[in-house]
């Protein structure tokens, strides 16, 4: 326990004992006196929160405030009855309201403690009750918001709990607030039944026990009954005040009540003249004219100082230019908007602007247009807008292609050359500038139109220079497809299917699997150039097996299983033949005896030398498959093509690992070579 939770403590104690124990006048005044103090500290409070949770400690407050008021008034009570007495405090009240007629003393207070009951206690109450009411309401819905920003990606998991919480803690004090106004609603009610007892005990004390004469009991009671009455409404009022405050507070601009109030309340400043014309006007009837005329004025002045405040030059010089200029372009909404980056980006160097220009007969607009087209049949995503950009600090012919910021291609173009490719490596008859094709890395040569036809006809495939960019493009969007896919997209991609398989989609999302599950699941497939355009049968396997495992590596090969057909038909030949490098039986079992479970996922750990000898025996194997212009597919278990494939993709990124399970049952396959160490 601290040192600064005793005060708590002590006062807890405190109302204890003044509901037993007598106390004397003095300390009764202080309490008094404290007792306003605190009341007076909670409205300010009120009026300077933001929001309501920013006080949430109020209900409690509300509770320890009234049990203290209410230990005040048995105290009070007591003293009165007994001594006739209740302190300083209490008889300084009487008596100034009062002012030596006792009746009108007693209706004055009457009148406060009905305002205090029906109108602020009665409405802190509804409104307080009203509030809870909807906020318990609008939880799930709430809820079910956040869920829907975290699934698609636009808050982190960190800021989705703290909103719940939010939310659970603005339920929490809504309801609290409900059941603490019904103790204001009590206390107030407490208080009524507290002077009464005291008006009419009072008389028949003073004049059965004390021998006072009624006059004598009439002015000695309600005296104190008016100031004990009045010491105990007061903070009761102030503090049903504080209860409205609070849970009837919305801010619209961040700031308190204060703020807000003179900044709304004020912002139409002609509005403050025709107030003022409406009071002068009413000093033209029997109402004291040099009275309404003084408060027109005040108003008229109001309003002219707040529309000179808010007026805006219509032609501002050319400094008060500058400076706003200077303003804007240090203003954080700019700053902002330069963070923004393009999923892709295509650059070239000036030499190249024909390709673009459509004036100059360019069609890579179109060609882009072409691929986004293409792309998303074979892959079955919506490729980004292609931001197409002249830069000035690129070779003239030089091109790169930005893929999140980050250049991952670039090549080179000579616009009035074509680009000759031809298999036989030792053919040197046509003569030309020696190059590389960017999207496949194969050697080629630039040769001039004039030898395009000669070209052709011993055997180069002859491709003009948009063509050749175009494919590059293809390619290189291809393969990076799966840095392309985040939440958001996949959101996309989830939408589109629900409106078909609204059930499917439910199964898997937002439980067992949120959408950053789905996104990995999905990234993985097209990383190794699986199409992803079947995500009906994608979400049928998910549903599946998201219930068994989370692990999205087991979940890419389960799905991949159930994909079989499309891979199939991906490698194999028209007679449904494959050629694959299978993987020895040795190399599976080393493999398998060196595969580590963590709770974070499995991974592989192979010693280096037993890597380097299968990487060594891939290649080789591979090589053979590329001399005969065939793809280098690796044939292996289930259990270890995940693995093998992690180990494989950072040195042969080509290379294509396939599982037993995911080949069709009639493909004929045939072992052109074996891994083994």
């Amino acid at each position: 326990m601290k040192a600064r939770d005793l005060p708590v403590l002590l006062a807890v104690i405190l109302i204890i004992v003044m509901l037993v124990v007598p106390l004397p006048g003095w300390l009764l005044s202080i309490l008094i006196i404290m007792n306003i103090s605190l009341a007076l500290i909670v409205v300010l409070v009120s009026m300077n929160t933001q929001e309501a949770l920013q006080f949430s400690i109020f209900p409690s407050l509300l509770l320890l405030l009234t049990l203290f008021r209410l230990g005040l008034n048995v105290s009070t009570t007591r003293s009165i009855l007994s001594k006739a007495e209740a302190g300083g405090v209490v008889e300084t009240f009487g008596s100034f309201v009062i002012g030596g007629n006792p009746l009108v003393g007693f209706v004055v207070f009457i009148i406060l403690v009905i305002i205090q009951f029906l109108v602020i206690t009665k409405g802190a109450e509804r409104v307080s009750e009203v509030a809870a009411r909807f906020t318990l309401d609008a939880m799930p819905g709430k809820q079910m918001s956040i869920d829907a920003d975290l699934n698609a990606g636009l808050i982190s998991e960190h800021q989705a709990k703290e909103r719940r919480e939010k939310v659970e803690n603005e339920a929490d004090f809504y309801g609290a607030m409900d059941g603490a106004s019904k103790f204001v609603k009590g206390d107030a009610i407490a208080g009524i039944i507290i002077v009464i007892i005291n008006i009419i005990f009072g008389l028949i004390i003073g004049i059965t026990q004390m021998g006072l004469s009624f006059q004598e009991s009439i002015d000695t009671f309600m005296r104190l009954t008016v100031g004990d009455g009045l010491v105990s409404q007061i903070p009761a009022l102030l503090i049903s005040t504080a209860t409205g405050l609070v849970v009837t507070r919305v801010t619209t601009s961040g700031g308190n009540l204060g703020s807000d109030v003179t900044k709304q309340l004020l912002q139409y400043p002609k509005l403050l003249f025709i107030a003022a014309g409406t009071i002068f006007l009413l000093g033209l009837t029997p109402i004291n004219f040099f009275l309404t005329t003084s408060i027109a004025a005040v108003l008229a002045v109001a309003g002219y100082l707040l529309q000179q405040q808010t007026k805006v030059p219509e032609v501002p010089d050319e400094k008060e230019v500058e400076e706003a200029e200077s303003s804007q372009m240090k203003s954080p909404e700019n700053v902002i908007g330069l963070l923004n980056m393009d999923p892709i980006e295509f650059e070239f160097g000036y030499a190249l602007i024909p390709l673009v220009d459509a004036n100059q007969g360019g069609d890579l607009l179109d060609r882009v247009i072409m691929i986004r087209r293409q792309l998303a049949i074979e892959l079955g995503i919506v490729i980004p807008v292609v931001r197409i950009r002249d830069n000035i600090q690129l070779a003239p012919n030089e091109y790169r292609l930005k893929i999140k910021g980050n250049e991952v291609a670039s090549g080179e173009l000579l616009l009035d050359h074509y680009l000759a490719m031809t298999p036989d490596l030792s053919d040197e008859e046509i003569e030309g500038i020696d190059t590389v094709e960017p999207a496949f890395g194969l050697p080629a040569k630039w040769i001039g139109e004039e030898l395009k036809d000669e070209a052709e006809l011993s055997g180069y495939t002859v491709v003009d220079p948009p063509s050749v960019v175009s494919t590059h493009l293809t390619e290189v969007i291809k393969r990076h497809a799966f840095e392309l896919l985040g939440r958001e997209e996949t959101k996309q991609l989830i939408d589109h299917i629900e409106e078909n398989y609204p059930i499917l989609v439910q199964e898997v999302t937002p439980e067992p699997l949120n959408v950053g599950d789905i996104q990995k699941v999905l990234a993985k497939l097209l990383k190794e150039s699986i199409s992803i355009r079947n995500l009906p049968v994608i979400f049928e396997t998910l549903a599946d097996f998201s219930k068994l495992t989370n692990d999205t590596d087991l979940l890419v090969e389960y799905v991949r299983q159930a994909l079989s057909a499309q891979i199939t038909k991906k490698y194999a030949d028209d007679g449904m033949t494959m050629k694959v490098i299978t993987v020895s039986g040795k190399v599976e079992k080393r493999i398998a005896e060196n595969i580590q479970q963590t709770e974070h996922g499995n991974f592989l750990s192979l010693d280096p030398e037993s890597q380097q000898d299968i990487i060594k025996s891939v290649q080789e194997e591979a090589e053979k498959l590329t001399i005969q212009e065939e793809t280098a597919i690796i044939l292996c278990s289930p259990a270890v093509r995940m693995y093998l494939q992690q180990l494989l993709e950072r040195f042969l990124p080509q290379a294509v690992v396939l599982s037993y399970n995911e080949l069709e049952p009639n493909v004929q396959v045939q072992s052109v070579g074996v891994v083994n160490i």
